[in-house]
């Protein structure tokens, strides 16, 4: 069109949709034009009960025009001029176009004068801007409008279709199936579209724009035979065409609109109630093995044999190594899904998870506590009882020894104590009996040390507890009451020798010498045999080092002992010797003793025997606690390089999540690194096991060279394993707030200064008055109730803080955001809920009232919504879940089958139950 140009302020009409003055030569574009445009008038006009037969003719007064106008934009014109002249028309033409340039349209080269001469180009392009305006104009679709808009609808629609190739509103639009693609899109009951054929394009265009007629209410615009016929179908026309289908779709535009906000809503309830359900059942799993676990560790009843209490102690060893390992994890892994489900529902506008009764982190954490306080005395106490039970062994064989040498001595002591031999010997053989009963009386005073011995470790085995202690006191008591017996008998005998020591007078000296020299000789070398055969237990080097040095002492007492000996047996080689040089006429053997030669001397080579051997067991002795102090030595210097390790590994994580160095991206990979680097030095760990597995193998109980227990270390390893995992799950959480926040990372850093400032013990958390601080800091005002939001308040309420924020509230206010920042009110605040809390007066989430007033326009503006209605707008999955939940609607206007989807939308937000 030569003097037609039509351009809008608000760019909707791009320059491709100029008129094409050569194209608009072309007839067969105008005959287009000419029947689209009518029909799209008659369409509006129809409604004010009007409509217009020839397009250039029937606006030349301007009348219908106006008309037209009012109807699309439903709004009210000037007042039409009445009049038939030539004048009356200009005025109402001239209203028209002033109208439609209120709209922000700009009219080049358009005049009222050509209107009302009948100008065909000049009408048609008027039509079209008209059109542009107020049917074309307002479509938008993802950040597009206008032409691009309706285009990008329209390939959005016929998507699915694969024959059909939407690209321009012109050729591709020649085959029909465009048309027919966007009515089964949206009412796939109205045309069978398998049956369409590409190569019929009249039937697919006839069928498209009858179905449009009589079932959509857009009247026919476009004749199939033109469209066919026409190399290039007019552009205008299928557009002004097209965007009739758009705005008879757009109500079922919104409701999946509607549909997606609902499905968007029913995947995060149902996400969150699958963690929810997740973290019960970890909860319910690891509080179970705790109550199995705890009456375990807290049996302290005891064993009465060592292997038993060494099974005992392996299976503590497999409990610490196996079996807790796991469990740690899991309380950690359970603490790292509730913090992050928190953090998602508050993301999601939903109210906190409160756990079932019982299953709070705190209650895990309390239990926990329990289990190691049970854990804690439980190894020292085995420990303690194999020593017990070592001491036991040694006391018990020793007691065992003992009574069997004192058992041994008085085997017929009391028989002979009894005999009545002196009622008929000779003097000299009563005076030999007096001397053997002097003798044996000394014999009897040396045995007295052996039974207080034997009654002193029977007490101390009665004092530790000793299983078999009920024989141990029989035997006991039956030694004590036989060497009672013993005093008694000897008394009396004395009391009988003394009596008849008158009729006594011949004596035989060297008897009685030797009787008295080998007797306590014998005492020693049967003492000697007996400390030669102890057992001994010893736990250092200095212990084996003292034995060593008694041993040796003993040792050099041999020689004057060997001369004692010598000396005894030179006394009864005199004796021999006087017996044969005056033919002595010996009745037996020495009267005043049973020890003979013979016996000493056995007795002297018995103990040159044993001194060797316990030579060998002391040596032997000797390098095991060398050994024991190797390992010592060598779990020190490990215990003594791993406990700072892991100390100082603790105090740098404190140090990183509270410093602000790069983004939490960067933070996050760091920590990750941090993390890795801490598992690799687990070898290290193990190694150290492997050591104290052998120093408790050895029974070795103690350990100068280091301060550290394995107990210490692996309580440090576990802390420092559960501490990096917990910092990087608060530091996702923050990229979490941060991204479904907006919030910047310049925020993110100012939220982290303020924290880390009134965070003065470096703990991670703030209590009530520091985090009050902290809202000061960043505007809060923390004042009386009773105070309002002015905007600006004194110098002594921090009013440059006021001024720059405008907050204001008092302690009611303060308890209500400390509710939301510790809902568990454990009394402190973490860095993640500060943020959130910073962070949610700005953030754009889903309310109770955008989800009802989604559900409303699925269900058509009613009350109520039924199931048919829910399966057909959403995915099956989600309707069903709406189904099962939603109550029955019992409002008025009620129907059978009607759901109350209003409760339902405020149960999903904590506001009723489901």
């Amino acid at each position: 069109m030569d003097h037609y140009d039509s351009q809008q302020t608000n760019d909707y009409m791009q320059p491709e949709d100029d008129w094409d003055r050569d194209l608009l030569l072309d007839p067969a574009w105008e005959k287009q034009q000419r029947k689209t445009f009518t029909a799209w008038c008659n369409s509006h006009l129809r409604k004010a009960g009007t409509q217009i037969e020839n397009i250039e003719e029937d606006f030349r007064d301007g009348l219908k025009l106006m008309l037209l106008l009012e109807v699309i934009s439903g709004e009210r014109l000037a007042k039409p001029e009445r009049g038939k002249m030539r004048v009356h028309k200009i005025s109402n033409v001239n209203k028209a176009l002033d109208f439609i340039a209120s709209k922000g349209v700009k009219l080049v080269s358009i005049g009222a004068e050509e209107i009302v001469d009948g100008n065909v180009k000049m009408t048609l392009g008027m039509i079209w801007t008209i059109i542009l305006r107020f049917a074309i104009q307002d479509i938008s679709v993802e950040e597009t409008s206008a032409k691009e808009g309706l285009l990008l609808w329209c390939q959005r629609k016929t998507a699915p279709y694969k024959n059909v190739n939407i690209q321009n509103f012109h050729i591709s639009w020649k085959d029909g199936l465009g048309f027919c693609a966007l009515i089964h899109r949206h009412r796939p009951e109205l045309i069978d579209y398998g049956k369409l054929r590409k190569d019929d394009p009249l039937t697919n265009l006839n069928t498209a724009f009858d179905v449009a007629e009589k079932y959509l209410d857009i009247p026919k615009m476009l004749d199939a035979e033109d469209i066919v016929g026409t190399a290039r179908p007019d552009e205008k026309a299928i557009m002004t065409y097209v965007s009739s289908f758009y705005h008879a779709f757009s109500g079922a535009q919104k409701a999946e609109t509607a549909a997606n906000r609902i499905c968007k809503v029913l995947a995060v309830n149902q996400e969150n109630e699958q963690l929810m359900e997740d973290y019960e059942k970890l909860a319910s799993d690891l509080l179970e093995w705790i109550r199995r676990t705890i009456p375990w560790l807290e049996n302290r009843a005891p064993e009465n044999t060592m292997q038993a209490m060494q099974q005992k102690l392996e299976d503590f060893r497999d409990y610490r190594r196996l079996h807790k390992p796991p469990k740690v994890q899991e309380k950690c892994q359970l603490e790292i899904n509730f913090n992050t489900l928190q953090t998602k529902l508050r993301l999601s506008n939903r109210p906190a998870f409160m756990p079932s009764e019982g299953k709070m982190v705190s209650d895990i954490n309390n239990a926990w506590a329990g289990l190691e306080q049970a854990e804690k005395g439980y190894e020292e106490w085995l420990l303690n009882e194999i020593r017990r039970l070592e001491r036991l062994d040694h006391l018990a064989e020793k007691f065992r020894q003992k009574a069997s040498i004192h058992e041994s001595w008085t085997d017929g002591k009391e028989a002979m104590l009894q005999q009545k031999d002196y009622e008929t010997a000779t003097l000299s053989e009563i005076k030999a009996l007096l001397k053997k009963h002097e003798a044996f009386e000394s014999d009897l005073a040396a045995h007295q040390d052996r039974v207080e011995q034997i009654a002193a470790i029977a007490q101390e085995l009665n004092e530790l507890d000793y299983y078999d202690s009920p024989s141990v006191n029989a035997r006991c008591q039956k030694i004590c009451d036989q060497w009672d017996n013993l005093g008694a008998l000897t008394q009396k005998r004395r009391e009988a020798l003394e009596r008849t020591e008158k009729l006594l007078e011949t004596i035989d000296q060297l008897y009685l010498e030797y009787a008295k020299r080998a007797a306590p000789f014998n005492n020693w070398m049967e003492g000697a045999m007996e400390d030669l055969q102890d057992t001994f237990i010893v736990h250092t080097i200095e212990e084996i080092q003292g034995l060593t040095t008694a041993h040796e002492q003993f040792k050099a007492t041999l020689p004057d002992a060997d001369k004692e000996r010598q000396a005894i047996l030179g006394i009864h080689n005199e004796v021999s010797k006087i017996v044969q040089t005056y033919h002595v006429n010996m009745a037996g053997t020495n009267p005043y003793t049973t020890i003979t030669p013979q016996e000493i001397n056995g007795k002297w080579d018995h103990v040159r025997q044993l001194v060797p051997r316990r030579d060998q067991a002391l040596m032997e002795e000797h390098a095991r606690q060398q050994q024991n102090e190797r390992l010592r030595k060598q779990f020190g210097a490990q215990a003594n390089v791993i406990g700072p390790w892991i100390q100082t590994k603790m105090e740098e994580i404190g140090r990183i999540s509270i410093e602000m160095h790069g983004t939490l991206e960067d933070q996050l990979n760091h920590l990750r690194q941090y993390e890795k680097s801490i598992v690799n030095y687990k070898p290290k760990i193990d190694q150290l096991e492997g050591d104290h597995q052998q120093i408790q193998e050895a029974l070795i109980f103690d350990n100068k060279h280091t301060n550290y227990t394995m107990e210490h270390i692996r309580v440090g390893w576990e802390q420092l394993l559960t501490t990096i995992a917990r910092t990087i799950n608060e530091v996702e959480n923050q990229i979490l707030t941060r991204d479904a926040k907006g919030i910047s990372q310049e925020q993110m850093n100012e939220f982290r200064a303020s924290f880390n400032h009134f965070d003065r013990d470096h703990s991670g958390t703030l209590g009530p008055e520091e985090f009050k601080a902290c809202l000061i800091s960043l505007g809060y005002d923390i004042g009386n109730d009773a105070q309002k939001k002015t905007g600006m308040m004194d110098s002594e309420d921090f009013r440059a803080c006021l001024i720059s924020m405008g907050y204001n509230m008092g302690e009611a206010e303060f308890a209500r955001i400390m509710s939301i920042v510790d809902p568990n009110r454990l009394g402190v605040v973490t860095f993640q809920a500060f943020i959130d809390f910073m962070s949610r007066e700005t953030a754009d989430t889903d309310t109770a009232d955008q989800v009802m007033a989604s559900f409303k326009i699925l269900a058509g503006d009613k009350n109520y919504i039924t199931v048919d209605e829910l399966r057909r707008e959403l995915p099956p999955d989600q309707a069903e879940y709406c189904i099962a939940r939603m109550a029955p609607y019992h409002g008025p206007d009620a129907v059978p089958g009607a759901l109350d989807y209003m409760s339902f939308s405020t149960a999903l937000y904590g506001e009723s139950d489901l």
